[in-house]
């Protein structure tokens, strides 16, 4: 297990038991951290939704599993303080000399076919810097896009399709779901993933897919499917304990099919 992220997969099985109006338990203004996600959504070329969704999972990950946030690294303390509280994200659009300055913010960005998001280290949503501050969390969308079938060799995400969610939302649950896989992963699993450069994909499941995924007890869905739900505490856009993703760790059965 990845030390940062322990606290994160020693309560997921508690999360997903509480009831529901027990999720949004509201913080004091003052102690609320999250992590700014910056999209990169220019108006003469906006980015297609899949990969954007894709490359902000990848890039919250990427943030928590940096050299810099391991015990004794320069992001440690701000990562280690949001993780061992509510897991909060939030997205905001950036374009042209905004996105510029954002680079300059201590953070990650990745790139999935030519669609950008930075993420950026957690701190008091009271002390955002000006560059994020300024960015405005909400008023632009993307429409739903068609990706195709996911590769195989990569975790999968599923989207809860019977859940409407804004791109920043999803962003938001997405990097979520990758951050609960590492979480839950093995050593070796962990190394493995990072050799990829923690790629995922992202998909909208089918009702079919979300029924047959859905894990309906936290250990035997993540030790027997190896699948882990998100659930969100419903601060915004949605009801407290929805359930918005479903990660798929499937490079165990890929590497099996390999053989």
């Amino acid at each position: 297990m990845t030390s940062v992220l322990a606290p994160l997969a020693a309560r997921y099985a508690w999360w997903l038991r509480l009831p529901a109006e027990q999720t949004a338990v509201p913080e004091a203004a003052e102690q609320v951290r999250a992590m700014p996600v910056v999209l990169r959504m220019e108006k003469s070329e906006p980015p297609s939704r899949t990969p954007l969704l894709e490359a902000a999972a990848t890039a919250a990950l990427a943030v928590c599993l940096d050299e810099r946030s391991r015990e004794g690294g320069e992001w440690h303390d701000a990562v280690h303080s949001w993780i061992s509280g509510h897991i909060r994200k939030v997205a905001r659009r950036a374009r042209g000399a905004h996105w510029r300055a954002v680079q300059e913010l201590p953070g990650i960005t990745v790139d999935v076919a030519g669609a950008q998001a930075r993420a950026l280290l957690p701190c008091r949503v009271s002390d955002l810097p000006r560059e994020v501050s300024r960015l405005q969390v909400s008023g632009s969308d993307l429409p739903q896009d068609e990706p195709g079938p996911p590769p195989a060799d990569v975790p999968l995400l599923l989207l809860n399709p019977e859940v409407t969610m804004t791109v920043g939302k999803a962003a938001a649950q997405v990097g979520h779901g990758t951050m609960l896989l590492a979480a839950l992963l093995g050593e070796a699993e962990s190394k493995r993933w990072q050799e990829w450069g923690y790629r995922c994909a992202v998909r909208v499941a089918t009702v079919a897919e979300w029924a047959a995924w859905r894990p309906r007890d936290p250990e035997r869905g993540w030790l027997e499917q190896r699948v882990v739900a998100v659930r969100d505490a419903g601060f915004t856009e949605i009801a407290p304990g929805t359930i918005t993703v479903l990660a798929h760790w499937r490079a165990a059965e890929t590497a099996a099919h390999s053989r």
